[in-house]
């Protein structure tokens, strides 16, 4: 899937899940994102679904959103991490803190590099899993590579970090659906972003350099 913003994986990752669900297995949730999307209509500053987009997959917040296709939560919080996080609302920290969701910020990519990053994350929500859904934010990439997304913050993931943590989910062998986010025509500079996108879902899914 290729969409506008975040809010669209309420829907994308529950059907995955319902369909791991309806075979007894469970599917892990890897989240490449700037924000953590953890608040709910009690905490946002903003109103915006997208900002509530995780939490709702993991049980938090109206129930509307909570209980698509009859699973509450769509994702058991323990399967899920959160990749790149370096914005997030103050009174979003708590359920972050509180959910059990893994989570590994900017600071964490910095001090142990992406590469241990996206194998602990995919070794810790695999575990017991059928596989993995990738839902992968542009604005986990700094605005400087990926320029066309609604919601820049600076000091994201370069372009060659971008590309291995893909890489290192297509060597994963787990990857059973993706989904991108925040390609944004009108916001984009030449089309930098969206060519980016193309490509990072190349290697996702398996395109090497030899």
């Amino acid at each position: 899937m290729i969409g506008g913003d975040h809010s669209i994986a309420v829907g994308t990752v529950a059907g995955m899940s319902h369909e791991a669900h309806s075979r007894d297995e469970k599917l892990g949730l890897l989240w490449f994102d700037a924000h953590a999307d953890m608040n709910t209509p009690e905490t946002t500053p903003s109103g915006n679904v997208h900002g509530m987009a995780l939490a709702s997959l993991v049980g938090l917040g109206d129930p509307k959103l909570t209980s698509l296709l009859g699973m509450t939560p769509s994702i058991e919080a323990p399967y899920v991490a959160l990749i790149g996080a370096r914005d997030l609302d103050e009174e979003e920290k708590p359920n972050v803190r509180d959910s059990g969701i893994h989570v590994f910020t900017m600071r964490d990519i910095d001090q142990l590099g992406i590469s241990t990053v996206v194998e602990r994350a995919i070794k810790v929500i695999s575990r017991g899993t059928a596989g993995l859904h990738v839902s992968l934010d542009m604005d986990f990439v700094d605005p400087a590579e990926a320029p066309g997304v609604g919601t820049p913050v600076p000091g994201g993931a370069t372009y060659r970090e971008a590309y291995l943590a893909m890489e290192l989910v297509a060597d994963s062998g787990l990857m059973r659906s993706l989904e991108i986010v925040e390609v944004n025509p009108i916001l984009d500079s030449g089309n930098r972003t969206g060519r980016l996108a193309v490509e990072l879902a190349m290697s996702a899914f398996g395109q090497r350099i030899l």
